[in-house]
């Protein structure tokens, strides 16, 4: 018989994991800004809601750096993302919001827009904090319930039955129940615990007959490659430890393999960096410090395309301006802040091995800099402007004013009921059931730093084609196949292609997916239907009711 000690602790055991499971209409697994758009449409179309998020910080690269939005088309952003760029406008249209600076002296320029659009009431560009504190009041103002570091339990936290997933459990012990989930994670990681099709890296061209996937050897598109264009004379830049004894080893960061050929499939992953917030502020900046493994051999092929011939100067040329003398510092030129072949292993990679490439990458970019600054082979002129700029005192206060959130350009994307390709980018397809839209550039960041035929280093896998209109994002791209989950949507690693997920991959375009998902999701609920079922002719007002663009507003354009 047991004790009345043991059946106390057993009830009590009982009533802990009983409170530790809840049940809701839509469990929301992500922390970017796709993640928070599908609570709050979830909470607007009255469903009881929880986004469970992984990060501290909520919105992911909207708030981790990327203040200066990748925007394309503005005319085709609507719904709750013109909404965010709405209450970002109107934080900076106080006059206590612009701490170090005053409006009119900011500038007002944006990618391709103006930053603070009184027309249109959005403003496009932004510092990081005043992204997450408009993205926090607004979470707080419509009641979205949220919790913060708790991680998905990838192994044994997915519970599947009759071809639904009825529960999640993250590593904390944490149980959700749900009607309907989404995915709102860059990386994928519940839409591939659930046991979802997906591809990592890149599609041969022979897949979805496209002429921009696949490895692009010898295609230059932008500038960052050693050259070798009409506009830009080749760098012919030694690769070897020791020039020219390729028995020395290869320099850092240089694939000492075969590329691939062109247009073959492969499994690489484009080039990751820290999208950073400097400031030349003096009452705001920090210079900045020497990072723990600090190795300056990492950036020899910095010093050798100077004495190449490069302009140093080019290096400065992606510290985009943000409000209060900040920037939004990008990867620029040939050998700059993207962390070539660094990333390969992180879409599938455990949450330990993420953590070890994301502080590789903290090392290598902050180690540039310091490297800039410090080391003496840098020319004079560069190491004086770069030793103006620092890190800002205000900014990512708990992470040593770094970013947390490392720009995942493409991890895992879905194979699901409908895949979008660079035709449906370039109008060459009629993209089905539009749920919103997308209109910039199809940009993959280089996946590679090789060694050519010749024996010189080049860079491989940028790729920029401009769609010529706005394009339709397809709903069926937002859910997996039917025979694989019926209550799952896919608002961030989304069915693509990999250059079709070039242009897709922005952040107002998340924001969009993020709100349809979650309006395609509510439906499936009141409907009692799997997702793959949702009727377009149902969906279709609701989104437009609620703001979303579906077609192209401007059609001449």
């Amino acid at each position: 018989m047991k004790s009345i000690f043991a059946v106390c602790v057993a009830m009590f055991l009982s009533v802990a994991v009983m409170g530790a499971e809840k049940e809701y209409d839509i469990v929301i697994y992500g922390g970017t800004s796709a993640a928070v758009t599908a609570g709050i449409q979830a909470v607007k179309m009255g469903k009881t809601v929880v986004v469970v998020s992984p990060d501290k910080h909520l919105g992911g690269l909207t708030t981790g750096g990327l203040g200066w939005t990748d925007s394309g088309k503005k005319s085709t952003i609507g719904g709750l993302s013109k909404e965010f760029y709405h209450r970002v406008f109107l934080e900076y249209s106080k006059k206590e919001t612009w701490k170090f600076q005053a409006i009119e002296d900011f500038g007002n320029r944006g990618q391709g827009t103006r930053a603070y659009d009184e027309e249109d009431k959005t403003m496009m560009v932004f510092e990081p904090s005043v992204a997450e504190k408009v993205l926090d009041e607004w979470i707080a103002e419509i009641g979205l319930e949220v919790l913060r570091d708790e991680w998905l339990d990838r192994k044994n936290g997915v519970v599947l039955k009759d071809g639904k997933i009825t529960s999640i459990t993250t590593l904390s012990g944490k149980t959700f129940r749900g009607k309907v989930f989404i995915d709102g994670t860059y990386e994928g990681d519940l839409m591939a615990a659930a046991g979802v099709s997906y591809h990592v890296g890149r599609e041969g061209k022979s897949v979805y007959g496209e002429d921009w996937n696949g490895v692009q050897t010898g295609v230059l598109h932008h500038k960052h490659h050693f050259g070798g264009t009409k506009k830009q004379k080749l760098i012919k830049i030694d690769p070897y430890v020791v020039k020219g004894d390729p028995k020395s080893g290869v320099l850092p960061r240089i694939n000492p393999n075969h590329p691939g050929e062109k247009h073959a499939s492969d499994k690489k992953v484009q080039a990751y960096c820290f999208r950073m917030c400097l400031t030349n502020h003096p009452e705001n900046r920090i210079p900045f410090p020497k990072p723990k493994n600090y190795d300056p051999k990492q950036y020899e092929l910095l010093i050798r395309i100077f004495e190449g011939g490069f302009d140093p100067m080019y290096v400065l040329k992606k510290f985009d301006l943000i409000p209060n003398f900040k920037t939004d510092t990008n990867n620029h030129g040939p050998f700059s802040f993207d962390n070539l072949g660094m990333n390969w292993d992180y879409p599938e990679a455990s949450y330990e091995r993420r953590k070890e490439i994301i502080q590789e990458h903290k090392t290598y970019q902050l180690g540039m800099l310091y490297f800039i600054c410090t080391d003496p082979r840098v020319p004079k002129k560069l190491q004086d402007v770069m030793n103006t700029w620092g890190l800002p005192k205000d900014e990512f206060k708990d992470n040593g004013n770094w970013s947390h959130q490392l720009y995942i350009r493409e991890a895992r994307r879905m194979v699901g009921q409908y895949v979008m390709t660079e035709h449906d980018c370039l109008g060459k397809v009629k993209t089905p059931k539009s749920i919103g839209m997308g209109s910039y550039t199809m940009d993959s960041h280089n996946v590679q730093r090789y060694i050519t035929e010749e024996g010189y280093v080049q860079n491989e896998g940028d790729i920029g084609v401009h769609p010529k209109k706005p394009y339709a994002i397809s709903y069926d791209s937002l859910v997996p196949k039917k025979k694989e989950c019926k209550n799952l949507l896919v608002a961030a690693a989304m069915s693509s292609s990999h250059i079709a997920y070039g242009s897709i991959r922005m952040e107002p375009v998340f924001m969009i997916m993020g709100q349809s998902a979650a309006t395609g999701a509510s439906l499936a609920i009141d409907g009692g239907i799997d997702v793959q079922d949702v009727e377009y002719a149902k969906l279709k007002p609701i989104l437009l009711k609620d703001g979303q663009i579906l077609t192209n507003p401007n059609p001449k354009k």
